[in-house]
């Protein structure tokens, strides 16, 4: 544990007070470490955000068991710029000490305003870079700099020629960890210093991820023409053929020894997409095949080889951030439809059940010890599903006029099933561009519960009473936003979805007046449900439901109407054996294949007697009424032996979901 989380824990002994007020503008007890080491210790953590939700928790959860005399070490956190607990409620004041943290304590030699930009995960590293090197004194610039070189990694001044430029930015962009807009900027303008790279777009690629991948993929047919022709020599040339979307060089080094494994990966994992060549078997058993339709389909088998190899070599740990699972979800992803989609060789398919056993481990102790601090952490980025709409409302406010914004949920769409979603829609519109990232659902992963938590911008905890339905999505959805300031005509939202309701969807989004518009397209959920072909049954059917091209017409209707597009799932699914069914009738609340849900510890414990190996899953987020008993591994409570497709579980496929933003370019 990084000592910075030690001068913050040092403050937190357990029994000293019931309750603890903490001023923490900065997000620091919220930090995974930091929540984490705290909840070992017995603390509670609530954020005072909204005041009629907090005073719900409050009063619902706290005060009846003080008033029944149980001690509780409590903590709320005030996430206010300002460094004092003013804005608390008075009874709250009277009855809580009083404690303060701001990283300019922490790191009292480096610009506040830059530090602030960082995310809290690299806070880590941060402090032992400041340990070890001493800076003294720095202002703006050279604190970027040093974070630049010592949190990131990546050496702007040192930059002198293409290959050299685009290592950098491979390396940048490969990875979760995204770096803040100001050290964005700041490498933007050392990198322009030089002279050397003014044709290059780096006020689009170097911030864009997205854009920077669509600038390699559009100069990828080029460096394969020039394979075939063989004139590497004419890799210097700037000269950019007729119809490219993004300025500067033709021709990049892309065989360079510090591009190319970024490269292949790229195309393994899916963010590059391979391409047609007349001459592709010129170059068949070169490294440049990865990027060559014919060379996958040639030989899928080595496909999955390569994918088999960088989801092995990325698999996090149970003790990593958030991010390095958010990273790995997407090279699981493809790793998994791959699978499923392509005639396996029977040692590739042992090993990617040995690996998925391996995966389930990691994650399932990753859970235990991290899972349940994420709920707490700030919204920007997204982090959890309930997060969305409070990341989607700035963009809403902040243009003039206000920007447009449509939040499709998939329902139940896995992240594996959305890559072969992808590679349709890909196929189908290659003007659009899609930024990917990942959120986690909700526990149990059930569409009651993580649905709602999407439409309503909050933890389980503050809707109790509608939790075992989806009825409520519609109010919560308006309600959210008109405490965002939109009334009640700028918000629409549908569910059940399908081509049949696309003439009803247009004219929501006709109305000059709609600004917010949620859909749930239920599609997937469907096929799930009554499936009994397994994995690879699933990924046929989505598949071929995508092929008839719903989706794509519905992401047309979108951007017609102007509206920015944001994809996501509310849950995802996997392929489980059946252990057997509880005999528990009336007394659970929900009767699912993969979690069974029960009013009261003494009966889930009754049922827990009869499968040991299933998971009381904590109310940590959730009504204290709401207690979810989980089917053990990759099993349901089904029939012995019997094959399905489920969810509800707390499984890597269940749990991190797509989030997905749907750019329009030009063709």
């Amino acid at each position: 544990m990084g000592s910075w989380r030690e001068e913050i824990l040092r403050e937190f002994t357990p029994g000293v007070a019931r309750l603890t007020l903490v001023a923490d503008p900065d997000g620091l007890l919220t930090e995974e470490g930091v929540s984490a080491a705290l909840r070992e210790r017995g603390f509670e953590i609530i954020p005072f955000e909204d005041p009629l939700a907090f005073r719900f928790a409050y009063e619902s959860k706290y005060r009846g068991r003080w008033d029944r005399g149980e001690l509780t070490d409590l903590v709320v956190v005030l996430r206010s710029p300002s460094r004092d607990l003013d804005h608390l409620p008075f009874d709250l004041l009277q009855a809580g000490r009083k404690l303060r943290f701001c990283l300019g304590d922490l790191f009292p030699n480096l610009s506040l305003p830059v530090v602030e930009a960082l995310d809290r995960s690299r806070l880590d590293v941060l402090h032992l870079a400041q340990t070890q090197h001493a800076p003294g004194m720095l202002g703006d610039n050279a604190t970027k700099d040093f974070l630049l070189c010592h949190v990131y990694q990546l050496a702007p001044e040192v930059v002198s020629q293409p290959s050299d430029l685009l290592s950098l930015l491979l390396k940048k962009h490969y990875g979760e960890h995204r770096l803040p807009g100001v050290l964005d900027e700041r490498l933007v303008f050392v990198l322009r210093q030089t002279g050397r790279f003014d044709d290059w777009p780096l006020s689009q690629i170097v911030s864009d991820r997205q854009a920077f991948y669509s600038f390699l993929q559009e100069r990828w047919p080029v460096f394969v023409g020039y394979l075939v022709a063989l004139e590497e020599r004419q890799l210097g040339d700037s000269t950019a053929p007729a119809g490219l979307q993004f300025g500067g060089p033709a021709a990049l080094p892309f065989g360079h020894d510090g591009a190319r494994p970024y490269i292949g990966n790229l195309f393994t994992e899916g963010a590059l997409r391979p391409i047609d060549h007349p001459q592709a078997e010129q170059l068949a058993g070169q490294w440049v095949a990865v990027g060559l339709r014919a060379g996958r389909e040639r030989d899928p088998s080595k496909h999955l080889e390569r994918l088999l190899e960088s989801a092995g070599s990325s698999l996090p740990s149970g003790e990593c951030p958030h991010q390095d699972w958010t990273a790995f979800a997407p090279r699981w992803a493809a790793l998994t439809a791959a699978a499923c989609s392509a005639t396996a060789q029977g040692g590739q398919q042992r090993r990617f059940v040995e690996l998925r056993e391996e995966v389930d481990g990691q994650f399932s102790a990753w859970m235990s010890k991290r899972y349940h601090t994420l709920h707490n952490l700030p919204p920007f980025p997204p982090v959890m599903c309930h997060h969305l709409p409070r990341y989607l409302a700035p963009l809403v406010a902040a243009g003039r006029p206000a920007t447009k914004v449509a939040l499709v949920v998939l329902d139940g769409l896995a992240f594996d099933q959305w890559v072969t979603l992808r590679e349709v829609l890909v196929r189908q519109r290659p003007e659009l561009r899609y930024d990917e990232s990942a959120v986690f659902a909700w526990v149990p992963t059930l569409t009651s519960v993580c649905r709602q938590a999407i439409f309503a911008g909050r933890a389980p905890l503050y809707f109790p009473s509608t939790i075992g339905s989806t009825n409520n999505d519609s109010a919560a959805w308006t309600q959210f936003w008109a405490d965002a300031g939109r009334g009640a005509n700028e918000v629409a939202y549908r569910r059940g979805v399908g081509e049949s309701c696309l003439a009803e969807v247009e004219e929501l989004l006709s109305s000059p007046k709609t600004q917010v518009v949620g859909l749930v397209v239920d599609k997937v959920d469907k096929i799930m449900h009554g499936m009994q072909l397994g994995s690879a049954g699933m990924h046929s059917q989505v598949r071929q439901w995508a092929e008839e091209g719903f989706l794509a017409k519905l992401l047309d209707l979108l951007h017609r109407y102007g509206f920015t597009v944001f994809l996501t799932s509310d849950h995802g699914n996997i392929e489980a054996i059946g252990c057997g069914s509880p005999k528990e009738g009336a007394t659970a609340e929900l009767l699912g294949l993969r979690a069974r849900v029960y009013p009261e510890q003494v009966l889930r414990a009754e049922v827990r007697k009869e499968f040991p190996d299933a998971l009381d899953w904590p109310a940590c987020g959730l009504p204290e009424d709401y207690l979810a008993l989980i089917a053990s591994g990759r099993t349901a409570f089904k029939k012995e032996g019997t094959r399905v497709v489920a969810h509800g579980g707390a499984c890597l496929e269940e749990v991190v979901v797509p989030f997905v933003r749907v750019i329009p370019t030009s063709p």
